[in-house]
């Protein structure tokens, strides 16, 4: 099955595809819009689950989304078209790291793809170019919460793929960033974010037997959970920043 219809399928019950609560995404989106009438663009925004929650209760906000999926924008803008918000948001298909548009934002989201820059600095380095002045990034991504050791390794990840939380914010911050607000996802989102991820996949496996692709789907979630629980549970962390460029 295609990647972009695993993402899909796995997000089913958590659309934000981060190890972050709903009163987490809404703690990080209130700090980060503080007037409701901003300017929000999320780079690699799948489902638009960010900016469908940024739109609702702020009718001054518009918002524009950029994703390759198309069946994941699909899905995004039938949940702001349900929710009354379609007006406001404007999903794009195409690579976030190609998007040009003549105006900028506000606020710039990058919440677990920064993968698709090539990181986490390339990610904030991209942000900037779509920041208006005093405007601020919301980035999500990985760092250690201890060494990783051959388990952790085992699972796909490298050991220079991440580094502790303390390097990860000074590195930040050598790059021209203040962070000004911040979140560590705690284990128990961590486990409702894997639970819901492997749990999707294998209730739809099982409820589409006939389906040609169940059975690579099951294996997928079977997979995908062994790698979690006996590879990076409690080793890969995951912190979302508030951030700002530190010289105007």
């Amino acid at each position: 099955m295609e990647r972009s219809l695993v993402s899909t399928l796995a997000h089913v019950d958590h659309p934000i595809a981060a190890p972050l609560s709903d009163g987490s995404v809404r703690t990080l989106l209130d700090r980060a819009l503080p007037r409701g009438d901003e300017r929000v663009l999320d780079l690699g925004c799948a489902e638009a689950a960010w900016l469908v929650r940024a739109l609702a209760g702020r009718p001054g906000l518009r918002a524009d989304g950029v994703d390759l999926s198309e069946s994941a924008l699909a899905k995004g803008r039938a949940a702001a078209d349900a929710a009354g918000l379609g007006d406001r948001l404007t999903l794009h298909t195409g690579d976030a790291t190609a998007f040009e548009v003549p105006q900028s934002y506000d606020l710039v989201l990058c919440v677990g793809a920064t993968h698709a820059f090539g990181g986490l600095l390339p990610a904030l380095e991209a942000a900037r170019g779509h920041l208006s002045p005093g405007g601020s990034v919301l980035v999500g991504d990985g760092f250690w919460e201890r060494e990783p050791g051959p388990e952790t390794l085992a699972a796909g990840f490298e050991a220079d793929e991440y580094t502790d939380l303390a390097t990860t914010v000074e590195r930040v911050s050598a790059a021209g960033w203040t962070p000004v607000y911040g979140h560590v996802s705690t284990l128990e989102e961590w486990d409702a974010y894997e639970w819901s991820w492997t749990g999707s996949l294998s209730r739809w496996a099982l409820d589409h037997r006939e389906h040609p692709d169940a059975a690579e789907v099951l294996g997928i979630a079977r997979t995908h959970r062994d790698e979690w629980l006996r590879g990076y549970r409690g080793t890969l962390g995951f912190v979302t920043l508030q951030v700002r460029a530190t010289a105007s």
